[in-house]
């Protein structure tokens, strides 16, 4: 999947997350609503019935005269039909009742009460409340009301358009937002694999080199007749590049372990000058043999809190550097020093220099200077270990240059 769709399949996982939400605390809203509108209903039903029972007061010494009738007639509620039966389930007022109405009368004379609800073919409901009573005289009455619900869809129409309008445009900015966040979450990703990517086709540039050599050179040496002192060259060569190919795959497998993070650091006090002392000797041989001068300044005992193997390197790296783009006839000099809480390493050399311009790019992972590969042999990879071990180790290198010789300070934090 390429990361413009995971992006897109992101963004939708969002904007449907967010709709969901918003059509569960709709239809939450829309059933809270019509919950609270039938409680009010009944609440209202309750209250017409018993307005229907304090009316028929009256019917005890007035009932010959119809007056109990009368009161119940002349009681008005807006919106509510009032009715009133006698123990019989007759009707008393009003004289026409709908059939739904008076067979709801039966059970309120069992039941003391009963409700109803009925829907219209046309979508109306209805609902009733029928409440059984007696009078003061102990005859029995049953009291209905009946009242429309109203439509919530109509009642609320303006409520729930400016509810979806909201929903709408809270959903379009969850989206856009959505695509943002899922760009940024990415983005990381992206540089990753882009990062990977390059790796891996300068890894196989750097490779293809010596392989095609190898290739070459052993094809030349099969192909012609045996010669001791030939054979021996070309062997020489062959071994020359193997190691060559062998110094990249090492390289490659350190910085492909430390991006894992499967590196083991030893931690231990180890102290600075004695690290120093022990690159110094590991190049020296290769100073002399190149004709620089490997100078040793001064050295201060400067104890530190690290791995000494990986220290050891990351100078090796810093003096290899130096001695390899220093010409014959130059010098290399190494100093460690502790002063005011800092234990440094200096490499200066009278080298050929870095040009201002390429410094920022120094510690890219197979990033070499055309000067730099047109005087020396390389891969690129040493300067990024360097710098791996050093953020490692809390260290901070700093590199300073100019046509006259460069100089690498490496300052460790002081020892806890």
């Amino acid at each position: 999947m390429t990361l413009g769709r995971l992006r897109i399949r992101l963004t939708l996982w969002y904007a449907g997350t967010f709709a969901f939400i918003l059509l569960l605390l709709g239809a939450g809203l829309f059933l809270a609503i019509g919950s609270q509108v039938s409680r009010r209903i009944d609440q209202s039903l309750r209250s017409a019935t018993a307005a229907i029972e304090r009316a028929t007061h009256d019917l005890e010494t007035e009932q010959a005269a119809g007056l109990a009738a009368d009161a119940v007639e002349e009681l008005h509620i807006p919106d509510r039909e009032l009715y009133l039966f006698d123990s019989n389930g007759h009707p008393i007022t009003p004289d026409s009742v709908d059939v739904w109405v008076s067979d709801a009368v039966p059970a309120a004379l069992v039941s003391g009460n009963t409700d109803r609800q009925r829907t219209t073919p046309g979508g109306i409901e209805s609902r009733l409340h029928a409440e059984r009573f007696m009078s003061g005289s102990g005859t029995i009455y049953v009291a209905a009301a009946v009242a429309e619900r109203p439509n919530i869809r109509e009642q609320y129409a303006s409520l729930i358009g400016i509810f979806g309008a909201a929903a709408l445009a809270a959903l379009l900015l969850v989206a856009v937002g959505g695509f943002v966040l899922a760009r940024q979450s990415t983005a990381p990703v992206e540089r990753s694999m882009e990062q990977m990517r390059r790796f891996m086709a300068d890894a196989a540039h750097e490779l293809r080199t010596p392989v095609t050599i190898l290739r070459t050179r052993t094809e030349l040496a099969l192909s012609r007749p045996r010669d001791a002192a030939g054979d021996a060259a070309e062997f020489q060569a062959i071994e020359r590049e193997a190691d060559r190919i062998g110094g990249i795959v090492g390289d490659l497998l350190m910085l492909a372990r430390a991006d894992a993070g499967e590196r083991k650091v030893v931690r231990a006090a180890l102290y600075l000058d004695d690290v120093v002392s022990q690159a110094v000797a590991s190049v020296r041989a290769l100073a002399e043999r190149k004709g620089v001068a490997l100078v040793v300044g001064s050295f201060e005992e400067a104890q530190a809190v690290g791995d000494a193997e990986l220290v050891e390197r990351l100078v090796l790296i810093v003096l290899d550097n130096a001695i390899k783009y220093t010409p014959p006839g130059g010098n290399v000099r190494v100093d460690v020093a502790a002063r005011d809480g800092q234990r440094s390493v200096v490499v200066t050399d009278t080298g050929m220099g870095i040009p201002q311009d390429q410094l920022p790019r120094i510690f890219e992972r197979f990033y070499r200077g055309e000067a730099a590969r047109s005087h020396a042999e390389g891969a690129g990879l040493g300067l990024p270990i360097a710098r791996w071990i050093a953020d490692l180790h809390g260290a901070r290198i700093s590199v300073s240059s100019n046509p006259q010789g460069t100089r690498v300070e490496i300052d460790f934090p002081p020892s806890v």
